[in-house]
């Protein structure tokens, strides 16, 4: 029988590694027990325990606030202690030369996104259903692009998926605007796609994709494949071949795609051609509505090109609810899926 704190050691690793500015810290009866703080060392500060492991700045931030609650959640100190090991580590972070603040933020960092939605056997460990990612959420580069951070609609499209996996298993998959290629890599690696077109329309984009596919063991997969897609342009090969060279694409995924509304009329006419080129293919989006107008833009722009969009009304779990990957739950994110009318 499990522990009764396993559960929550299990989801602030979770969201550690996942470099969440607001931790949820397991609660004080718990966190003063020895066996509880010794899996968070041997989880999270342990020497080598890491391969990708998270900033300094942000690792000394984390032990000073754990350090800080363990104390205050010990009520007899001859029954209960700060671990050494923390401790111990403390004046190592401390006396380690950090970047300035602003440096940080224009630095890239390994994130680890924890699956919880997978099905798994109890044997699997949290680094078995995880994708790690190099990435900046504050950095858009000089191209104005925002695809080198991963964006709440991937992480709820990527929960669907996982809970839906027919939709890609065994299927060719184009991925629009794939950013630091969280869905690709999932698809690839978890939910059995048969190949995956990871395509963006940014160079700094496609660049910045394959250190990715190498942090999941994907740099030699011919399972993924980037690809420079701009919306609006028609989608051609050589004067010799055909787009993609001929092959069939089943499923279009996009998610985040719809935010920038002088957008909609390139994107919609690159899924008109899509449908053009593989009159079966299904199209699922996943858009966060930071907008309504917006929002109701995309859905016009789709009817009046003769696409029925359908809300899947799949709903965002509340924050206290989530186990990883951890988003936003005040805006609301639908995923959409697209046809011709």
């Amino acid at each position: 029988m499990a522990h009764p704190w396993k559960h929550h050691v299990d989801r602030f690793c979770r969201q550690y590694l996942q470099l969440e500015p607001s931790l949820d810290f397991p609660p004080a009866e718990f966190l003063k027990l020895d066996a509880v703080q010794e899996l968070i060392y041997e989880r999270l500060f342990a020497d080598h325990v890491l391969l990708y492991a998270p900033p300094d700045r942000y690792r000394l931030k984390t032990l000073k606030q754990l350090i800080a609650r363990i104390e205050a959640s010990i009520d007899d100190w001859d029954e209960h202690a700060v671990s050494d090991n923390l401790m111990s580590l403390l004046p190592v972070l401390l006396s380690a030369p950090l970047p300035s603040e602003t440096a940080s933020v224009q630095q890239k960092h390994y994130v680890t996104y924890s699956l919880s939605a997978l099905d798994h056997g109890s044997g699997e460990s949290d680094q078995a259903r995880s994708i790690t990612l190099l990435e900046n959420r504050s950095l858009i580069s000089a191209g104005g692009t925002t695809g080198l951070r991963t964006w709440e609609a991937a992480l709820h499209l990527g929960q669907y998926l996982c809970q839906h996996p027919s939709v890609v298993t065994g299927k060719r998959i184009l991925e629009l605007g794939a950013g630091t290629g969280y869905l690709s890599v999932m698809c690839a690696k978890y939910l059995s796609c048969r190949h995956i077109i990871a395509s963006d329309g940014s160079d700094d984009v496609i660049n910045n994709l394959p250190d990715n596919l190498f942090l999941n063991d994907l740099q030699d997969s011919p399972l993924v494949h980037p690809m420079d897609v701009k919306w609006g342009h028609a989608l051609v090969g050589t004067e010799d071949q055909r787009w993609n060279e001929g092959q069939s694409i089943d499923v279009v995924l996009g998610a985040d795609i719809t935010y920038d509304r002088s957008n909609h009329p390139a994107l919609v006419g690159t899924i008109l051609d899509l449908f053009e080129l593989h009159p079966d293919v299904e199209v699922y989006i996943g858009a966060t509505q930071r907008n309504e107008m917006t929002s109701r833009i995309f859905l016009d722009t789709c009817q009046r090109s003769g696409l029925a969009v359908d809300d899947l009304e799949y709903p965002v779990l509340s924050r206290e609810h989530q186990e990883g990957p951890f988003y936003n739950d005040r805006d609301p994110i639908h995923i959409y899926r697209v046809s011709r009318a």
